[in-house]
C-alpha cells in the first residue's frame, strides 16, 4: 500500500512529465545532438525561441554563441542563469558570451561587458569549485585582463593552484601559460611536459607542447611531438588542424598542410574542434579550394 509520501511523489512526477511534452523533449535532445555536430542553424530550428526554461535557453545561447551572435547568446544565457541560478555551467557560458562581447564591442562598452564576464566566471567557480571549464575560463580572464578590469597574474596563479587540486594536468597546463606570459620559457616547457606526462593521451596538451616548441624554433622536436600525438589518435581532426597551422606559419611542407586542411573541412567535427571556417581560411592561404 502506498504511503501519502509515495502518492505525492507520483503526482509530482506526473506534473513534471506533463510540463515537458514528449515531442519537445525529443526536439531538445535532437537539437543538442545537432549542436555537438556543429549544425547550429539546424539545432536552432528545432528550438522554441520563446522558451524560458534553463535547458532550452542554455542551448539557444550556445548555438548563437557558436554562430557569432554574442548579443543573442548573452540574452538567452541570462535567461538560463535566471531559471537556474545555482547552475555553474550556465554562468560559465554566460561569462564566455560577455567576454566575446567585450572583445568585439566598441571601446566604450567593452569594460562593462568584461566586468560582467568576470563576475559570471567568479560566480561559476563559487558555485562549483570542481568545474574545470569555469576554472580554466576564470584563469584565462585573470591572465589576460588588465588590472583595472580585475585581472592579474597573482589572481591567475591562485586559480591555477585550484586547478591543480582538481586536475593536476590542467593545473600544469595553466602554470605553463602563466610562465609564458612572464617570458619564463624554460619553466613553461617544464610545466607542459609535466601536463603531458600526467595525461599522455590528452590531445590538447600534446598539441600545446608541439606548438610551443615550434614557436621556439625547435622544429624537429615539435614534429616529434606531433608524431607522438598521431600515434595516439591519428583520426583526431584537431590534430590535423594544429599540424597544418604550424606548417603554414613556418612556411614549410605546404602540400602536407593543404592535405590536412582538406581532410579537416570534410571531416565530421564537433564543438570541441576549431571552427570549420577557420580551416577554410587557412586552406585558402595555401591555395586550396
Amino acid at each position: 500500500m502506498f504511503s501519502l509520501r509515495g502518492w505525492a511523489l507520483l503526482v509530482l512526477a506526473g506534473c513534471l512529465a506533463a510540463s515537458v511534452p514528449p515531442a519537445r523533449a525529443r526536439d531538445l535532445t535532437k537539437a543538442e545532438e545537432l549542436y555537438k555536430r556543429t549544425n547550429f542553424e539546424s539545432s536552432l530550428a528545432l528550438l522554441d525561441k520563446h522558451a524560458t526554461d534553463g535547458p532550452a535557453t542554455f542551448l539557444l545561447g550556445r548555438n548563437y554563441f557558436m554562430l557569432g551572435d554574442f548579443k543573442k547568446a548573452s540574452d538567452y544565457l541570462e535567461k538560463a542563469a535566471a531559471a537556474e541560478p545555482g547552475n555553474s555551467e550556465y554562468l560559465d557560458w554566460l561569462g564566455r558570451a560577455y567576454g566575446r562581447r567585450a572583445e568585439t564591442s566598441n571601446p566604450l562598452m567593452a569594460p562593462g561587458f568584461a566586468s560582467k564576464a568576470r563576475t559570471a566566471f567568479e560566480r561559476a567557480v563559487e558555485l562549483d569549485g570542481t568545474n574545470r571549464d569555469a576554472l580554466s575560463d576564470l584563469f584565462d580572464y585573470y591572465l589576460s585582463a588588465p588590472g583595472f578590469l580585475g585581472g592579474g597574474y597573482d589572481k591567475a596563479g591562485a586559480v591555477a593552484s585550484k586547478m591543480t587540486a582538481v586536475d593536476p594536468s590542467e593545473g600544469y597546463f595553466a602554470e605553463a601559460k602563466l610562465a609564458q606570459k612572464n617570458q619564463q620559457y624554460q619553466t613553461a616547457e617544464q610545466h607542459l611536459r609535466q601536463a603531458v606526462a600526467i595525461a599522455p593521451h590528452e590531445m590538447g596538451h600534446l598539441i600545446a607542447l608541439a606548438r610551443f616548441l615550434a614557436n621556439r624554433g625547435r622544429t624537429g622536436e615539435s614534429d616529434a611531438v606531433f608524431q607522438q600525438a598521431e600515434k595516439i589518435n591519428p583520426n583526431a581532426p584537431k590534430l590535423w588542424y594544429a599540424r597544418a597551422d604550424v606548417l603554414i606559419k613556418q612556411k614549410r611542407n605546404l602540400d602536407e598542410a593543404k592535405m590536412l586542411l582538406q581532410k579537416y573541412v570534410n571531416a565530421p567535427i564537433t564543438v570541441d574542434d576549431p571552427p570549420r571556417d577557420k580551416a577554410v581560411r587557412l586552406l585558402k592561404e595555401v591555395g586550396g579550394a
